[in-house]
């Protein structure tokens, strides 16, 4: 963003969401009051990706393009940088603890003992190919003491933390990186797709009480759990929207395209919701003419297809061994959570408090954000715009002012 200064330069964040079925990428304003506006929308199907992951670059560096274009314009700014959200099946999340002696003479714990202990947490051996993406601390433990928050002043002779650590392929993520990069823009940051949607859709409350966060996209459903304010279960499921939309196309015998367009506007996911009377029109394939049929049969196709998502997500969940720990509930956001019956079936299978969640807590073009679909991008500029460094941090650039910069940023994560 090629603003008139730096300083304005510095207030645009844009978060950019390159999924299987659309690519949106969302500008930020960050106001002198500490909230963030949304200004600019921009979004594109996308081509190109299948289940998070590149499958053709060209397409995927057009789709980028138009996003990016699309969401400049209506900002009135040059995009030069965005924070990228990363997904797929590739990603893995696991939890690690590091344990130091505490160095000072007086025993106090300071921001270096910290920083040692996150960097003992996360050295783990990964497997060839592979990256840490995110290191996120939980809880640390001081002596025998746990569950503190932020351990910088306390005495003690040990500090223990406990983090989960998010590793991902090196090969998926620079493929993605490759296409943004393609298209004219450099990456600032990746965040995982469920971290960047936790941040616009999940109040504090629930997340200190226990949440699991469930974003639908086309190829994938996300989860992330959170208990007691931190993240402690990351998981993917390989199943999403477009698998409703090619069941719809091989039950009804119709093109794709018109399939999608069945499902948005008629799709419900329990069948027991539509009235039996109801009915749709259906294109055919190979120019035969439509044809009119009952709405519940459309409803018979989705309905095995949202169970099977939701008892894997559960599977998932229960694995992870938190089926106990969700006294929120559990919130579905991401553009296939909007099918009707969605919230309905999951209540059924849960048998916990679901609602659907929209992005929060953003001004501007609020109104224009506020569907589930938009939870990731979104989460992107507010997760950039909570973890930024504060204006002191940019004064004295230059290599050193840079490193202590990037230093305050991986304090800010933790406290």
């Amino acid at each position: 963003m090629k603003g008139n200064s730096l300083a304005r330069r510095e207030r645009y964040l844009v978060g950019l969401d390159v999924g299987t079925s659309r690519v949106t990428a969302v500008v930020g304003e960050s106001m002198d009051d500490g909230t963030l506006d949304v200004v600019g929308i921009g979004g594109a199907e996308s081509r190109g990706i299948k289940r998070g992951v590149v499958v053709n670059v060209d397409a995927t560096v057009d789709s980028i393009k138009k996003a990016i274009e699309e969401a400049e314009l209506m900002a009135g700014v040059e995009i030069d940088s965005v924070h990228l959200a990363l997904s797929g099946p590739h990603i893995k999340g696991f939890n690690s603890r590091g344990v130091i002696a505490v160095a000072g003479k007086n025993r106090e714990i300071t921001r270096d003992d910290v920083r040692r202990a996150i960097d003992a947490a996360k050295a783990v051996a990964l497997p060839t190919g592979r990256e840490i993406l995110h290191v996120l601390p939980q809880d640390f433990v001081v002596d025998e003491q746990d569950g503190i928050g932020a351990p910088v002043g306390m005495t003690g002779a040990r500090l223990e933390v406990n983090v989960h650590i998010v590793t991902g392929a090196i090969s998926s993520t620079q493929n993605l990186v490759a296409c943004v990069n393609r298209a004219g823009v450099t990456v600032t940051d990746t965040v995982i797709e469920q971290l960047a949607a936790s941040e616009s859709v999940l109040t504090q409350d629930e997340k200190e009480l226990g949440v699991a966060l469930v974003d639908i996209g086309g190829g994938t459903a996300d989860l992330a759990i959170f208990e007691r304010g931190s993240l402690w279960h990351t998981g993917v499921v390989a199943v999403g929207g477009d698998h409703f939309t090619s069941d719809i196309a091989v039950g009804l015998r119709t093109p794709i395209p018109d399939a999608e367009k069945v499902k948005r506007k008629s799709g419900c996911a329990l069948s027991s919701m539509v009235d039996e009377e109801d009915t749709i029109e259906v294109a055919s394939v190979g120019g035969r003419k439509p044809r009119l049929m009952a709405r519940r049969i459309l409803s018979e196709i989705l309905q095995p297809r949202a169970e099977e998502i939701f008892h894997l997500v559960w599977d998932e969940i229960r694995r992870a061994g938190y089926e106990k720990a969700l006294n929120s509930g559990i919130v579905l956001t991401g553009g296939g959570s909007i099918l009707e019956g969605m919230p309905e079936i999951a209540e059924q299978i849960f048998d916990l408090p679901i609602r659907r969640g929209a992005p929060m807590e953003v001004g501007g073009l609020a109104d224009h954000v506020s569907s589930p679909a938009f939870a990731t991008p979104v989460g992107l500029v507010l997760y950039a715009h909570r973890n930024r460094e504060p204006e002191a941090a940019r004064v004295g650039a230059g290599a050193f002012g840079r490193m202590a910069g990037k230093l305050r940023g991986i304090f800010k994560e933790f406290f």
